[in-house]
């Protein structure tokens, strides 16, 4: 078994869109298909990408004020789930779960909403759920999946698919999983340390 992964589906769910043209465009041009949510899914089909919609997989909109998006069994079975274990294969052919192979999150800015002054009501709305979900979901299974954490990484990203196409090393997506649980690490670390205070 080879450890070089193709990536065929990214899903893209950011807060800062700046520095993303650059890498769908790329990833545009490699054929990866794209799968995003709200402002992330209207700013690529701005720049004239096709994007499905996570709602066109999970049925459900998003709801609760945009607090629960991606949080869904589709979404994260794609991700989490296992291509070289037969019963994961068999369960998401079963329920009709998508592979997604690269997963791109930009998580809310908490630390920036706290330093702004803002009200503890605006600070707690800037506690990402779902964007550090999919960022330890894709972590977890770095054996299948490229795991963007921040915009801090779209340049390394965007050097590899130069180089080698849409394709990824063992040791490349392990790389990426690692910077991932660094930026969980800290982002709960302040989340936590503005909680103590």
């Amino acid at each position: 078994m080879t450890d070089n992964k193709q990536m065929k589906t990214a899903l893209i769910s950011v807060f800062h869109k700046d520095g993303l043209e650059e890498l769908l465009a790329k990833l545009n041009a490699e054929g990866v298909e794209f799968l995003s949510t709200g402002g992330t899914q209207k700013f690529i089909e701005q720049l004239g990408y096709e994007c499905k919609t996570v709602e066109s997989i999970t049925t459900y909109p998003s709801i609760l004020g945009g607090r629960v998006k991606t949080l869904h069994p589709k979404v994260f079975g794609g991700i989490l789930g296992r291509r070289d274990n037969e019963g994961d294969q068999q369960q998401m052919a079963e329920y009709e779960i998508p592979a997604i192979d690269l997963v791109i999150v930009d998580l809310y800015p908490f630390e920036q909403t706290v330093a702004s002054g803002a009200s503890e009501a605006d600070i707690i709305e800037k506690i990402d759920i779902g964007g550090i979900s999919l960022i330890r979901a894709g972590a977890k299974n770095f054996n299948d999946v490229v795991i963007v954490p921040s915009k801090a990484e779209y340049s390394v990203l965007l050097d590899i698919l130069n180089k080698q196409g849409a394709c990824t090393t063992l040791a490349q997506r392990k790389m990426f999983a690692e910077r991932a649980f660094g930026v969980s690490s800290h982002y709960d670390t302040a989340i936590h340390e503005w909680f103590s205070k």
